[in-house]
């Protein structure tokens, strides 16, 4: 592993996304998702979801660096939020 430069933040990321991994794992073994509509255009299940909301994720972080001086903290915040109401209502 010492071809890739980790950092803190970097690792903290990887192993956040691999909680996350296991915990819907976990969730799917327990109680199987069968697919609802929500407010999205198609029906989804969590998994589904989660991919629509990480991907768009990492595009509000990228719109926040690129068009903003905004501290990122706040891009971190509003992914959250937006998580919490994809998940739920997605």
């Amino acid at each position: 592993m010492a071809w890739m430069s980790w950092t803190l933040p970097t690792a903290l990321f990887f192993i956040g996304i691999a909680v996350i991994l296991v915990g819907m794992t976990t969730w799917q073994l327990i109680s199987p998702c069968v697919e609802r509509r929500g407010f999205l255009p198609l029906a989804t299940t969590r998994g589904d979801r989660l991919f629509i909301g990480l991907l768009s994720s990492a595009f509000i972080h990228l719109a926040f660096v690129a068009l903003t001086d905004v501290n990122i903290a706040v891009a971190t915040a509003l992914c959250a939020l937006w998580m919490i109401i994809l998940m739920r209502w997605g």
